[in-house]
């Protein structure tokens, strides 16, 4: 009886650790390389500025931007205004922030 009771407990933290493994590839979200790339590339990124789930870029060509690219990527809003983008990505944009500013 007590080999069945531990087979069952090591069935279940087999399933949990594949369910923590599989809800931390899905908290990876965005490809922050695409992401820089559709934005024009590194060097066409002036400031950035991270607030709750938007982020806000400053761009030296807003038109080397690809806001259709960005939009399947998984942002969930996109507003231009002059050479900023203003972007809703939810949870990601901090870590974006933090990526960008590490290779800048």
């Amino acid at each position: 009886m007590n080999y069945l009771q531990y087979i069952v407990i090591g069935l279940v933290l087999i399933v949990v650790l594949f369910a923590i493994i599989k809800a931390t590839k899905k908290d990876a979200g965005l490809d922050f390389n695409k992401l820089v790339e559709l934005l024009g590339g590194k060097d066409n990124i002036i400031n950035t500025e991270s607030n709750m789930s938007r982020f806000k870029v400053t761009l030296k060509d807003v038109t080397k931007a690809n806001k259709e690219g960005i939009q399947k990527l998984g942002a969930k809003g996109i507003v231009e205004i002059d050479n900023q983008l203003k972007i809703i990505l939810g949870t990601d944009s901090k870590q974006l922030k933090k990526y960008i500013d590490e290779i800048k």
